[in-house]
């Protein structure tokens, strides 16, 4: 059965660091589309990052493109987030999620499989 598990969020000061990490169990994210997106409070969820399963390359949103960089570590199968100078408009739940097929999407309905989120924030 496939399972995705966030961690690494808490409480940050701006312009600090988290590492996120999602860690899959029940299929291995080598060849698979998998990506950030995150939620704030009474806001639609965004894209924040995504690795496509066709080219491995990343993407990001424009929102946290410079800041941010995701990689995947398919020794341990998991995909992480590392996030630097965040900002307060960086705060919300951030989840991971797969899509089945080669290529990143930003709209999130077409990511079938989803973990439970981890929270971030950002605030002094």
């Amino acid at each position: 059965q496939l399972q995705l598990v966030e961690s690494g969020g808490g409480l940050v000061q701006p312009g600090g660091s988290l590492n996120l990490s999602c860690e899959a169990s029940g299929l291995t994210l080598d060849h698979v589309t998998i990506a950030w997106f995150r939620q704030a409070p009474g806001k639609e969820r965004e894209g924040v990052s995504c690795v496509s399963g066709g080219d491995g390359r990343a993407s990001y949103g424009p929102a946290v493109k410079g800041r941010f960089t995701t990689s995947r570590d398919n020794t341990k199968n998991t995909v992480f987030l590392l996030m630097n100078g965040l900002k307060p408009e960086d705060t919300g739940t951030y989840f991971c999620a797969i899509l089945d097929g080669s290529e990143c999407r930003n709209n999130a309905a077409a990511y079938g499989s989803w973990g439970r989120g981890t929270q971030v924030t950002v605030s002094s």
